[in-house]
C-alpha cells in the first residue's frame, strides 16, 4: 500500500525558515518527481513547487527565491525548504508524488504512474 507521510509543520514566526518532508513508501519504483501545494483557508489548493524526473524545478511566482524543492538521493523523501515564510502564507501544505504498483522502467513511468497525495501538514504563522 502506497503512503505519503508528511512532517515539518507547526508554529513559525513571520519571516522564519521551515522545512517540510514527505516520505513515500510502498512504491515498486522510485521517482524523482514530486510537487508541493499550499492551501490557505477558504481558498483552492495551489501548486507552489514541482521537481521533474530530470531534477529541473519550477516555482510559483509568489514563492520564487524563497522556496526550494528537492529530493534525497534514495528518492524516497521529498523536501520543501522555505527560507522566509510570509504572514499570509498558506496554512496547509500537501505533497504529491507518483508511485508505481509494479517495477516500471523510466520510459513507461508516465504511462503507469499513479499520483498520490499526502494528508497535509499544518503551518501556523504567528509572532
Amino acid at each position: 500500500q502506497v503512503q505519503l507521510v508528511e512532517s515539518g509543520g507547526g508554529w513559525v514566526q513571520p519571516g522564519g525558515p521551515l522545512r517540510f518532508s514527505c516520505t513515500t513508501s510502498g512504491s515498486s519504483t522510485r521517482s524523482n518527481e514530486g510537487a508541493w501545494y499550499g492551501q490557505a483557508p477558504g481558498k483552492q489548493r495551489e501548486k507552489v513547487a514541482i521537481i521533474k524526473e530530470t531534477g529541473s524545478t519550477t516555482y510559483a511566482d509568489s514563492v520564487s527565491g524563497r522556496f526550494t524543492i528537492f529530493r534525497d538521493n534514495a528518492k524516497t523523501t521529498l523536501y520543501l525548504q522555505i527560507t522566509t515564510l510570509k504572514p499570509d502564507a498558506p496554512a496547509v501544505y500537501y505533497c504529491k508524488a507518483p508511485a508505481f504498483p509494479i517495477p516500471t522502467p523510466p520510459g513507461l513511468q508516465q504511462v503507469f504512474r499513479i499520483d498520490y497525495w499526502g494528508s497535509g501538514t499544518l503551518v501556523t504563522v504567528s509572532s
